[in-house]
């Protein structure tokens, strides 16, 4: 049976808005990460058969198909070709799903995934940026001036903040579990910074050598006193994912290509599948992504040993966790989205790094991938660590 491995995976620290990272293009903050692959893994950049990233609001810096881009800004072959996938903040874990499928399918042996934002200088919505009859800039959203959509779905606004707040809701999740929850967030990032777990993974730029968001000094009655998000709400910025910049790449072979270049592979693609939920609440569909990607594969929760959910929102992993069953242990044992940022498009990519990391961390053997998505959609990977 085919099979497809991730020989090695890379990022770029997370850099704040604003921060260090905020002035690097994302051509090049793609091209770094590109080039550091190619270093790690000894390979030869013309065996490469694609390079599939994943961004968000590809405007500006991040338009006309910044995979290609950031690859040609690494210096690397022209003919191999590029492609940027867009599935919202799930965009460079696609990525990876379309270079897998790529090997397992026999049409391609070597393929570079990953993913890129510059939150900083594209900031979320930009594409969502129209104008009217005057030429002003007038936002939309999803389904806005559709009859099909409103017919379905009603005219009310679909945001993220109002999927959020509607999970935390539904699942009886209160403003103070979730300040709980962001508190451990930040307590983990900073002491997986301090051991050192990143280390291996991070490929410095800009003189940025460490994830800038992780809050040494945040506390309970910090976080009590921000202000909500919506009035009579419960969320706040505290509770949410940080606006960041970066960029994470991985490498995708095929057992002939590992063979012919001597690699070796860090783990095995066990399982991959995406599902869609409501739209309205958005951010609900990893909890049944995570069901039936058990149920394709036949494991139990309790086989998953690392856990890497995207920390859109708390209320997002508090749900899943209430539903899921697992031990809370397990899920973003390093930290999330809260404190280490969410570069919209690099997040994927960014997740799998930091899971690969910590499966060999513990000699443990299956870890799980999944982050809720733009449209009510979630990917689900299930990777087997090897050696």
């Amino acid at each position: 049976m085919a099979e497809a491995y991730i020989i090695d995976a890379v990022r770029t620290p997370m850099g704040k808005r604003g921060g260090g990272l905020s002035g690097i293009h994302p051509a090049d903050l793609s091209a770094h990460v590109l080039r550091v692959l190619v270093e790690r893994t000894a390979i030869d950049p013309a065996a490469v058969d694609d390079v599939v990233w994943g961004c968000v609001d590809t405007v500006g810096g991040q338009a006309g198909n910044i995979g290609r881009t950031g690859w040609l800004a690494a210096g690397f072959p022209e003919h191999v070709p590029g492609v940027t996938v867009d599935r919202q903040c799930g965009s460079s874990q696609q990525a990876v799903h379309f270079a897998a499928q790529a090997v397992l399918s026999g049409t391609a042996d070597l393929v570079v995934a990953g993913g890129v934002q510059n939150m900083s200088a594209i900031p979320i919505g930009s594409a969502l940026l129209g104008s009217d009859q005057l030429g002003f800039p007038v936002a939309y959203g999803p389904g806005s001036g559709s009859t099909g959509w409103q017919a379905r779905y009603g005219d009310e606004a679909v945001t993220q903040f109002r999927g959020a707040e509607l999970m935390a809701d539904k699942w009886g999740i209160s403003r103070e579990d979730m300040e709980e929850y962001a508190l451990t967030s930040h307590r983990r990032a900073v002491a997986a910074t301090d051991a050192g777990h990143f280390d291996a993974e991070l490929a410095p730029i800009a003189g940025v050598e460490l994830d800038e968001g992780p809050r040494r000094d945040t506390s309970r009655e910090k976080l009590a006193e921000l202000k909500t998000l919506s009035e009579g709400g419960k969320l706040t910025a505290g509770l949410a994912s940080q606006i960041s910049d970066g960029s994470a790449a991985l490498l995708v072979a095929s057992e002939r290509a590992v063979a012919e270049h001597g690699l070796t592979p860090r783990a095995r693609v066990h399982h991959m599948s995406v599902r869609g939920d409501d739209p309205v609440f958005m951010l609900s569909a990893p909890i049944p992504a995570t069901r039936h990607a058990l149920a394709k594969t036949g494991l139990r929760a309790s086989d998953i040993d690392v856990v890497e959910i995207n920390e859109a929102f708390a209320s997002v992993v508090l749900a899943w966790e209430k539903e899921i069953d697992i031990d809370p242990e397990r899920v973003n044992p390093n930290g999330g989205a809260i404190a280490l940022g969410h570069p919209l498009g690099a997040t994927g990519a960014k997740l799998m790094t930091t899971l690969l990391g910590e499966l060999e961390r513990r000699g443990a053997r299956y870890g799980l991938q999944t982050m809720c998505e733009g449209g009510g959609t979630a990917n689900v990977t299930i990777v087997e660590r090897l050696g």
